[in-house]
């Protein structure tokens, strides 16, 4: 590729990120600079206040997202995949114990919990906040505000069974727009009050610290939502990659953020009184309702964002085993990244409407997205320090220095926001615990059932040696799904039962799910020919691979199985799960949530692909 040509790309790829990546952080001026000065614990309007708070949200953008994500986080990636389940997969190869294991892994699902909760909390404040801007137009329009959010909200969730691919295209130069605007709306007001530019000074922000400790610490809580949005550099580093990102970051997203925040802070020394709302009052009255048009559309990009976000790790967790399969649509013939689960975005489009109507304004769920966004960072940055340490082989004192400095920053953010539990911030915490407590749950209860189906089964090989030769044999090829390749499945002796009989070959397949994101399709299939024309066949997916079992078995010609469809039946087992007293292996209401979750879950033959007319399922009863 001729250096044109790569450059070429790169622009691309940087204007695509924009569109996917910037969304949600790019929406922060709407309401970060209104929440610090007029919100749960508001900074007097002083010249002082104004530098020192300009200065805290300069330097948390160079310190958190320039250094930490940007320059630190980003080489932590997964076979080029990033976020925080990838990140997860990655740590456990460093653990040492099953303890560490097991402490890493809960911490891991945790972050990923707490996304969930950012992806309710974003479209609800973005949206909120941008349309809160026809109050500033007329007040007459004010009681439209919180309908017409709603009514935008529910278009968007509407919109996600269609895809992203057709209006995907415009995210891009909509986003390039706004942070243009963001600019030059900030420089307007910059050159009228070029004072405010000794904020760029650090010094300032420790002069705030240092005469207002406390008011100081609280502001922190405020100050973070400029940072809300760093975790999708991260997450979305797999689709475009680092340099893109970076790119983008560096030459338009930073600088037209500091030009808006500093024309707000410059808006705010000549005009206290435009703290109603300093950023569309930043904007001329002619421009007022454009203004509201563009920022709504920016905050509808920004949400499709951290949907998007949620539909791909929901997608990792069902392959990694954390959530019952469920459907999964795929809304683009060309990227296939671009996904659709029902399931979750209805459930996301109810939590979302609920917030909306119990919050009623972005100020009041500006307290609740605080901890989400900090909870995540502290998390990333303790598994980063693991893979600073073990992988990038960096010394004990690099990774205190570094990464310990960083993460006391990531709790100093955390703990100022704690201090707004009651105000809101319970909510991303009980939307995680909720979310933690069904993974878990569910990891837990799948592996209760593996357990009990091996200690009831048969050993394969005893089975082929001694029971298969004496079976007659029918035409064809049987498949037998298990996930235990050294016992009998029980759909097999099933079969066996009721048929009196074995086809002419037998298939004991096993799929598994690697903890990187994607396999090449010749190493997928490993087969072993096990005498007695039965074969053992192991299919291994990554977790962002499409879990395609029939297109992925063409593979096994290669290694001398040739499976003609036409001629194969599907054999899947399906348990009925009975209840048994006084077992104890899990508390009552754990077992009651993981039987719902159990018989609620999508099929098998659907979720792998498998044709549904080559499909048998044999059912059996489990005692649990």
């Amino acid at each position: 590729m001729s250096s044109t040509q790569h450059s070429g790309r790169m622009a691309a790829l940087s204007l695509a990120a924009l569109g996917v990546v910037y969304g949600d952080i790019g929406t922060s001026p709407l309401y970060t600079m209104k929440e610090i000065f007029a919100g749960s614990h508001p900074v007097p309007l002083t010249h002082g206040n104004i530098l020192g708070i300009l200065s805290l949200v300069l330097w948390s953008l160079v310190v958190v997202v320039a250094f930490k994500y940007v320059s630190i986080i980003m080489r932590a990636d997964n076979k080029g995949e990033g976020g925080i389940m990838a990140l997860m997969a990655l740590v456990l190869h460093h653990a040492k114990s099953k303890k560490q294991v097991a402490f890493l892994m809960l911490l891991g699902l945790f972050g990923a919990a707490l996304f969930y909760g950012d992806s309710i909390i974003t479209p609800a404040i973005s949206v909120l906040s941008a349309v809160e801007g026809l109050g500033i137009v007329t007040p007459k329009l004010t009681a439209y505000i919180l309908p017409i959010s709603l009514a935008v909200l529910f278009g968007l969730f509407v919109m996600q069974k269609h895809g992203t691919e057709k209006v995907g295209a415009l995210f891009g130069p909509v986003m390039v727009l706004w942070f243009l605007v963001l600019a030059l709306l900030g420089i307007r007001q910059v050159v009228q009050n070029p004072q405010v530019l000794a904020a760029l000074n650090p010094l300032h922000a420790v002069s705030f610290f240092a005469a207002n400790p406390v008011l100081g610490f609280l502001a922190l809580g405020g100050s973070v939502l400029a940072l809300t949005g760093g975790e999708a550099l991260y997450a979305d580093m797999g689709h475009f990659g680092r340099r893109p990102i970076q790119l983008a970051w560096f030459s338009l997203v930073l600088p037209s953020l500091v030009l808006n925040y500093f024309g707000q802070g410059a808006l705010l020394l000549s005009n206290p009184q435009a703290i109603d709302n300093p950023f569309y009052l930043l904007a001329p009255g002619w421009a007022l309702l454009p203004m509201v048009i563009l920022a709504t559309l920016a905050t509808v990009i920004a949400s499709q964002a951290v949907i998007s976000g949620a539909y791909s790790i929901t997608r990792q967790a069902i392959q990694l085993g954390y959530v019952p399969r469920m459907e999964v649509l795929h809304t683009s013939s060309k990227e296939i990244g671009q996904i659709y689960l029902p399931a979750v975005n209805w459930a996301l489009l109810a939590a979302v409407a609920a917030l909306v109507i119990g919050f009623g304004s972005s100020g009041k769920l500006a307290a609740a997205y605080g901890i989400a966004v900090t909870g995540t960072m502290v998390i990333t940055t303790i598994l980063t320090f693991i893979v600073a340490r073990h992988q990038w082989h960096w010394s004990a004192s690099k990774c205190r220095l570094i990464l310990g400095g960083l993460l006391v920053v990531d709790l100093a953010y955390f703990s100022a926001n704690a201090f707004k539990l009651f105000e809101g911030g319970w909510f991303p915490l009980a939307m995680g615990l909720l979310v933690f407590t069904v993974m878990t749950t569910w990891k837990r209860g799948r592996q209760l059932v593996h357990d009990k189906l091996a200690e009831e089964g048969m050993p394969l090989d005893q089975f082929v040696e001694f029971m298969a030769p004496a079976v007659p044999r029918v035409q064809g090829t049987a498949i037998f799904m298990t996930s235990d390749t050294n016992s009998t499945p029980h759909a097999l002796l099933h079969s066996m039962k009721h048929y009196k009989s074995l086809h002419e070959r037998v298939v004991i397949l096993t799929v598994d799910t690697a903890d990187i994101p994607y396999i090449a399709p010749k190493e997928r299939v490993v087969v072993e020919e096990m005498g007695e024309q039965f074969f053992r066949v192991k299919v291994v997916f990554g977790f962002m691979d499409e879990p395609d079992v029939p297109a992925t078995l063409v593979e096994c010609e290669k290694q001398g199985l040739v499976l003609e469809m036409m001629d194969t039946s599907f054999f899947l087992g399906r348990e009925t799960l009975i209840p048994k007293v006084g077992a104890g292996v899990m508390s009552n209401w754990r077992e009651k949530l993981f039987l719902a979750m159990f018989r609620n879950a999508g099929s098998a033959s659907s979720y792998f692909k498998l044709p549904p007319n080559r499909v048998v399922e044999l059912g059996s009863q489990l005692a649990l």
